[in-house]
């Protein structure tokens, strides 16, 4: 599953499953987090103006919306920051990371494609969404319409100590 991984933009027009949604839902919700305080928090945006607000935001990128599901991360500093004082606040965009990347591997499992978005205005997310966190990612879902090429990965390993 995690070899066969590509980056998703281009979606067909046919919804999710309740399903479908139910097993992305319950992956990111799995995911690992700091002194599982799980300081991070999602949305599933469905309606149609709404994501194309999100793509709007995000300087345009159209294929937001033409997802039939967008899902927005949020990190929730406040949460882990009471235990890990300022450090909370890394902690929290790397739970929401983490929970985006269990939804992004479970649609794909799933034989669905999805795209990570990290380029938007903040504030306008925030906005649109009536949400006050910081938002770490947008991740449209759907079938894919596409078949970009597999990219080559580089081995990022520095060293063996």
């Amino acid at each position: 599953m995690i070899k066969t991984r590509k980056s998703r933009r281009a979606f067909r027009q046919k919804p999710l499953t309740g399903q479908e949604v139910k097993s992305i839902v319950e992956a990111a919700n799995l995911a690992p987090s700091a002194g599982n305080l799980q300081s991070y928090s999602f949305y599933l945006v469905k309606d149609k103006k709404t994501k194309e607000r999100l793509a709007e935001a995000a300087f345009g990128q159209g294929f937001i919306s033409e997802a039939p599901v967008a899902f927005v991360f949020f990190a929730r500093d406040t949460v882990s920051s009471k235990k890990y004082g300022e450090r909370g606040r890394l902690y929290a965009a790397i739970d929401a990371s983490l929970a985006a990347a269990y939804a992004q591997l479970a649609a794909d499992n799933l034989g669905l494609g999805a795209v990570w978005v990290g380029a938007f205005d903040e504030e306008k997310v925030k906005e649109i969404l009536g949400e006050g966190g910081l938002p770490v990612c947008i991740l449209p879902v759907g079938y894919p319409n596409d078949n970009p090429r597999k990219h080559p990965r580089q081995n990022r390993l520095e060293r063996v100590i």
